[in-house]
Formats: C-alpha cells, sequence, structure tokens
C-alpha cells in the first residue's frame, strides 16, 4: 500500500508508465506461472506391495485400479474394481511414506475403506459396477468411472461421490456413441471402456479415455498393432462433455505367448497442467509378464472429433492425433512388474522435486500382489526455466 501512495505522488506520466509496468509483470507472471509443464527426468525411487488376500475391515484389499492424491491430507485414495463379489463397491484410503525421498517395502499403509452408495444411499448392487478410474475434487468429492457391463448391457458411468459418506452427488452424461448397443455394433469393448479419470490442477477440466477403441472406430488391439482410444473432455462448471481427442496406442508385439491371451490398452491419465498436457499409462499383458509405459502427451494440436460418431467412416490421416513422447518403459527397471493400472502425483519429496506414484490390479489373484511404485518426476515450467535462468533460488 505504501509503494502505491509514493507513485500517486509522481509525475502523471511516469506514474502511469510505471503502473502499466506492474500490470504487464504481473499478467506475464500470472500466464507464465500457467503455462505448459514439461517432465525433463523421471527416476524410481522404490516399491511396496501389499500381499493379495489381505483383509482390511473385513474386506478384501485388491483390485485397485485407480489412485488420486490429497494434498491436504497427505493421503490417497485408491478404486477397487471388485464388482461386489468379495465385498460392495468401495474406495480405499492409504498413507504412503515418501518423507525419507524414497519408498521402502513397508511405506504403505491402509488406513480406511469407504463403500460406495447409489444415489439413494443404498450399496450398489454386485456386478451392476466395474469402477476403475478415480480423481479427487477441490469440494471434498471424488469422480469416479464404471466400465459397467457391454454383455448385460450395463451402461458405463462418470459419477461424483462424497469424499466422507461415500453417497453419489451427481452423474456426468455420456454421449450415446459410448454406450452398449444390443446388436453389438457401436459403443465401448467389455471391459475396455472408461479405466482412466483425472483432474486439471485448476478443477476446471475432466478427463476420461476409452481403453480401446469403440467398436464402431475400429479393432482392439492385437499383437503388433495399437488401437484407437478416445479421449473425453468435461467442463467442470456445468459437467457437460465438450470435447474429444484421438489417442492411438502403441504396438507391441509379445515376444514369447504360450498361453495365448493378449490385453493392451489406456488404463489411465494424469492432468500435469491446464493447458493439456497430461502422463498416460499404456499397460500391455503379454502372456507372459506385463508392459508398462508413461508417455507425456500434449492436446494442444489434435483434433476436436466429438462430432465424430465413428472414425471408421472417415479417412484417418484427416485426423490429428494427441501428440506422444515415451518418458519410460518400466521394462528397463529392476522389478518384476505386475498389472499398474493407475497413477498419481504424490507430494513434494525432500529435495523439493515431485513424486508420482503408480499402483497395480491384482485382479484378486493369488499369483499377483498389489503393488505400488515410487518415482521422482523432474518437472518444469516456463516460470521455473526463467527463474534458473535469472539463478533465483527455487522454493523446496
Amino acid at each position: 500500500m505504501q509503494l502505491f501512495k509514493k507513485i500517486k505522488k509522481l509525475p502523471l506520466i511516469i506514474y502511469f508508465t510505471i503502473t502499466i509496468t506492474i500490470i504487464i509483470i504481473s499478467l506475464f507472471f500470472s500466464n507464465i506461472a500457467s503455462a505448459k509443464v514439461t517432465v525433463t527426468g523421471i527416476d524410481f525411487i522404490g516399491a511396496a506391495t501389499l500381499p493379495t488376500g489381505l483383509s482390511f475391515q473385513k474386506t478384501e484389499l485388491g483390485g485397485l485400479s485407480g489412485i488420486t492424491y490429497d494434498a491436504k491430507k497427505d493421503l490417497y485414495y485408491a478404486i477397487s474394481d471388485d464388482r461386489g463379489q468379495n465385498s460392495p463397491a468401495r474406495f480405499y484410503t492409504l498413507k504412503i511414506d515418501l518423507s525419507q525421498g524414497k519408498l521402502t517395502k513397508d511405506g504403505v499403509t491402509p488406513v480406511a475403506v469407504t463403500t460406495l452408495l447409489n444415489q439413494n444411499n443404498q450399496k450398489f448392487i454386485p456386478s451392476t459396477t466395474d469402477t476403475e478410474g478415480i480423481a479427487l475434487s477441490n469440494k471434498e468429492t471424488l469422480f469416479i468411472t464404471s466400465e459397467g457391463d457391454v454383455q448385460k448391457l450395463i451402461n458405463p458411468f462418470i459419477k461424483e461421490f462424497s469424499l466422507t459418506s461415500g453417497q453419489a452427488i451427481t452423474t456426468l452424461p455420456i454421449a450415446k456413441k459410448f454406450l452398449p448397443d444390443s446388436k453389438n455394433q457401436q459403443g465401448i469393448r467389455n471391459n475396455l471402456a472408461f479405466e482412466s479419470l483425472t483432474i486439471t490442477p485448476n478443477h476446471q477440466l475432466l478427463f476420461t479415455a476409452t481403453e480401446n477403441a469403440l467398436i464402431q472406430d475400429g479393432a482392439a488391439a492385437k499383437p503388433g498393432s495399437g488401437t484407437l482410444c478416445r479421449i473425453l473432455q468435461y467442463n467442470l462448471a456445468n459437467y457437460q462433455p465438450e470435447k474429444e481427442y484421438l489417442y492411438p496406442t502403441q504396438p507391441v508385439t509379445p515376444i514369447f505367448n504360450l498361453i495365448g491371451r493378449f490385453d493392451s490398452g489406456l488404463p489411465d491419465l494424469l492432468s500435469l497442467d491446464n493447458q493439456g498436457h497430461l502422463l498416460s499409462l499404456e499397460r500391455t499383458f503379454t502372456g507372459l509378464g506385463f508392459a508398462i509405459s508413461l508417455f507425456q502427451i500434449s492436446l494442444e494440436n489434435a483434433d476436436d472429433i466429438h462430432n465424430i460418431d465413428s472414425l471408421s467412416s472417415i479417412g484417418m490421416r484427416k485426423i490429428n492425433p494427441v501428440e506422444k513422447k515415451l518418458l519410460l518403459d518400466l521394462q528397463t527397471l529392476d522389478v518384476a512388474l505386475d498389472n499398474i493400472e493407475g497413477l498419481t502425483l504424490g507430494p513434494k519429496l525432500p529435495d523439493g522435486e515431485t513424486s508420482l506414484i503408480l499402483v497395480s490390479d491384482n485382479n484378486f489373484n493369488r499369483l499377483q500382489t498389489t503393488q505400488i511404485l515410487a518415482f521422482k518426476l523432474k518437472l518444469e515450467s516456463p516460470l521455473t526455466r526463467l527463474l534458473r535462468l535469472l539463478r533465483v533460488p527455487l522454493p523446496q
């Protein structure tokens, strides 16, 4: 306040010059602070496992298909994809200790379990949900996706739930082209629908994606061939869908596949900034273990395809897909990978870098475990780049 009083005493032209300069500098730093974030490095900092069959508060802890971080409480919420065969639809609250800058084998502790309730305050009927994605809002609520069941013509959903009670509050609309079709001519493929979920840091946009191509968009992934997923963008100001983007997955060719089973797709997304830059997680079961890859993607130059009901009906060369850059092939780590399906940013590490957490779905299979992997992300924005150039100490 004293600064502005002194400025007002200056000659008028100098006063306006200083005022305009201050406004321009303020706008510059405001815009540059919210600009795109780039991942410049990623380091593995540890793993922990929870055994299959682990009983916690009268439930079997498992099937963790998505995870989200609550920075205010330093807690994580992980959704189980249990369809009600073991316990009702639910999410778990976890404590993950990264205080030493790494994750140790005993660094994950279950804290609570919350049962999901429908809008009538009732538990979901078994086999009517397949909850996969989870994202925390800034209103003490969680958004959660369900893949539904194509064979039973049960629609997928994206619902908002109370963080404390677990009760459903609202349901986001889903375009008809995504819904199961009794004639099997359009819509999602069974168990290959909305696995992913993320919200931008400013809480204005929500993203989810199909794990594989819609029936009318193209083929499902197979050995040596990727698939055409759709990323859906919702506006959280009005809870309406806005845009869609084409996301082609990478082709994976198994070296050895004795059992002949192959599953590949896009199980999760993670928003890095408010400018359409995200991390994507691609997961493949090759018949002999898992292939997991992390990508940084950009929606900036991708075409909006929400008005295209069938990608097969147009020339694919006419569509600009999202831009992808491989960050890490997890097969290069000295870790036996499990069925990694979820990811979230965690807290700042002691050195000031950002943490990243990945979690696996153990399928309630005794041959698998719930695996939690931790990484250090080196993130850079235009503001941090400028501060580094000016040699200004960065906040820890």
